[in-house]
């Protein structure tokens, strides 16, 4: 059945009532290949965020003329795939540049709102155990329920005397660290921190590590790289490998681990307003922290959608802060002990 999307006359936005509107557009008429290229996203699934946002984004417009779920969430996809407020949103689909500005801002909010549905850790026992058996075929590592990381997403100056968003690089950033499964679903992503932040500390401050640490029975662990700390449930690289099997444990282990830097490439590559191409995301930390947390929201739902949420682009190495080997009275000894068991094991 076709969704008909009114295309509201600009004056009409700007002067209020009295101008009547252009002509009802029907999804129908345009093609997969139109949507695609304008919203980054086929008719069908343009359909399931009407049914999924359209009584929360209706709520918020109760206004006489208020603009429809529909078009908010066209000019949403609009912004957050082409990374711009330009003209060709406008004229695709009828409205002014702060009018987009405000349906951003509301269909934002309505998938941020969701955001617990879509992202978390709670899963049946059937999908850990099939994400587990999907690890193991990339490169042999067992028992893997994640891989965790952290990415810079760059956002303007907050203002002249604030320090705390400039990363190592030099520019303002937001580091949001996530964790996936083995197709690139996120299980968890933490959208907030400032980007002068280092990947340990906010590991240390982060919901998920205060999740591991709670749990009584650990069901398998998380891969992270030489930035984050050893533990029980989050295997690292050995710094200073020695053995055959040592570098067999550290191939293996980059191969797992680079899935969570190819999910962190698809989102960017989906989602244009998150790549820097356009330039930086132009708002408050806080705005582009929920812009973030929307686009990652939108990332699961196109996967449990079914849609190839994937991109096969390698990304850059990222960058390792050089260190040391590691030092026997810096690790946790029970986390040594397993992953020495992990590489006796399963790599020698």
């Amino acid at each position: 059945m076709a969704i008909p999307i009114a295309i509201l006359d600009c004056d009409l936005l700007l002067h209020g009532r009295g101008h009547k509107t252009l002509d009802r557009f029907d999804i129908e008429t345009v093609s997969d290949e139109f949507l695609l290229t304008t919203f980054g996203f086929p008719r069908e699934f343009i359909y399931y965020l009407v049914e999924l946002l359209g009584d929360t984004l209706s709520r918020r417009t109760q206004r006489s003329r208020a603009i429809s779920p529909d078009v908010q969430i066209l000019a949403a996809l609009g912004f957050y795939t082409s990374g711009s407020f330009q003209t060709r949103m406008g004229d695709a689909i009828g409205i002014s540049q702060a009018s987009m500005s405000r349906c951003v801002t509301n269909v934002t909010k309505a998938l941020v709102e969701k955001a617990s549905e879509f992202i978390g850790f709670t899963r049946d026992d059937a999908t850990k155990q099939q994400s587990k058996e999907e690890f193991y075929r990339v490169a042999g590592m067992p028992n893997v329920v994640g891989v965790i990381d952290c990415a810079h997403i760059a956002i303007k100056a907050p203002n002249a005397e604030d320090l705390s968003f400039v990363n190592k690089k030099g520019f303002h950033s937001i580091n949001c660290q996530l964790v996936c499964d083995s197709r690139g679903l996120l299980l968890s992503a933490e959208t907030h921190w400032p980007g002068s932040l280092q990947d340990n500390v906010i590991f240390q401050q982060s919901s998920v590590s205060r999740f591991f640490e709670d749990q009584d029975n650990q069901e398998g662990w998380l891969l992270g790289d030489n930035q984050y700390p050893l533990r029980k449930w989050l295997m690292t690289p050995l710094q200073c490998p020695e053995t055959p099997a040592d570098y067999r444990y550290n191939l293996a282990h980059t191969a797992t681990h680079e899935i969570v830097d190819r999910t962190f490439r698809a989102i960017q590559t989906r989602f244009r307003c998150l790549d820097g191409s356009k330039g930086y995301l132009q708002y408050s930390p806080e705005k582009c922290a929920r812009i973030i947390l929307a686009c990652c929201v939108l990332h699961n739902v196109s996967l449990q959608s079914g849609l190839d949420a994937w991109t096969f682009e390698r990304t850059e190495t990222p960058d390792q802060a050089e260190e040391a080997c590691e030092q026997m009275d810096s690790l946790d000894s029970e986390a040594f002990r397993i992953r020495q068991e992990l590489i006796l094991n399963h790599f020698s």
